[in-house]
């Protein structure tokens, strides 16, 4: 499979200027004081359907010939990809079908309803979502849209870390939340091109460590439904496209319990009045807490999502 270029997240700049947002960069002093760097946090939760995934799903449902939007599209996710190809869809009037966990979060399967996707739902702990996702293709004659191995998915989420460098100048390091790794390897693509001395280091939750483990051992290793409060986190495995992004243009990796990811969480709820989800909150807890070494460097953090289900809250701050 042909992997994406610095052209083609150039390209997906142009594709979705006008239909996603130039999402702002915040700082904060208290947050300068706490790690001792010069910290920049990009905030996708401020993005459309509340998630970089939007970038992705726009450029790729965009490019579809006309006979591809007439018949629709098919997605797995756990909610943001889900909702992001809901909405992408609706504004180009793709019939879209989106297979979603049964314990999917109720924010993330409520805006993908609203958005007006059509839900296929799934045991993640019996079922395979991508065969689901390849039978309905098959049987309805639907285009595939999977989640992040996909050069236009990876090549949208890049136009996140292409904002970010074009806004702020001498980035010392990027930090990025991985999940399948498309939001990573598009950064780290774009990094590489914007700013050559720029490390780019990718966070996983410490339950689903399989990109963190590949990096180390360069071979793709895999994680079975990991346990974790970062839900858009809990991908198997990187992918074709992702895994070799993340040897050739990534730095470093680093993972974050949960409990430490919960209190950067709230944290930045409180002290930076911004809303992420956990898994959105990755990046800036490795800062946080000093996971990745940031004193004296100006770094980027993307906050990659604000889907928050605020019903899990009072779950959240009971734990230890």
């Amino acid at each position: 499979m042909k992997l994406p270029t610095f052209a083609d997240i150039e390209s997906a700049a142009r594709q979705i200027a006008g239909a996603a947002h130039h999402t702002p960069v915040a700082t904060s002093h208290s947050v300068n004081a706490r790690t001792g760097g010069d910290i920049f946090f990009k905030c996708e939760n401020l993005q459309r359907a509340g998630a970089f995934k939007f970038r992705g799903a726009y450029n790729a449902l965009s490019r579809l010939s006309p006979d591809e939007r007439r018949r629709g599209v098919v997605a797995f996710s756990s909610g943001n990809h889900a909702q992001a190809i809901a909405l992408a869809g609706r504004m180009l009037d793709i019939p879209r079908v989106i297979v979603m966990p049964t314990d999917a979060p109720a924010v993330k399967r409520r805006a993908t309803e609203g958005y007006g996707g059509e839900l296929v739902l799934y045991d993640r702990d019996r079922e395979d979502r991508e065969a689901i996702g390849r039978r309905l293709a098959s049987e309805r004659g639907l285009t595939l849209i999977p989640p992040y191995d996909h050069p236009h998915i990876v090549a949208g989420a890049g136009t996140a870390a292409l904002e970010l460098m074009q806004d702020v100048r001498g980035l010392d390091l990027l930090l990025v939340p991985c999940g399948g790794g498309g939001l990573l390897g598009g950064s780290a693509l774009a990094a590489h091109a914007c700013s050559p001395r720029c490390r780019v280091i990718g966070i996983e939750p410490a339950a689903g460590d399989d990109a963190t483990r590949s990096f180390r051992s360069k071979e793709l290793e895999t994680v079975h439904n990991p346990q974790t409060v970062a839900d858009g986190a809990r991908t198997p495995s990187l992918g074709a496209i992702t895994f070799p992004l993340m040897l050739q243009y990534v730095s470093g990796m680093a993972t974050v319990d949960d409990a430490t990811l919960l209190g950067s969480m709230f944290y930045l709820w409180e002290r930076l009045k911004l809303v992420v989800e956990p898994t959105g909150a990755l990046a800036a807890a490795a800062a946080l807490e000093g996971l990745v070494p940031v004193a004296g460097k100006r770094v980027g953090v993307i906050l990659s999502g604000g889907n928050v289900d605020m019903s899990q809250v009072s779950t959240w701050t009971r734990q230890p």
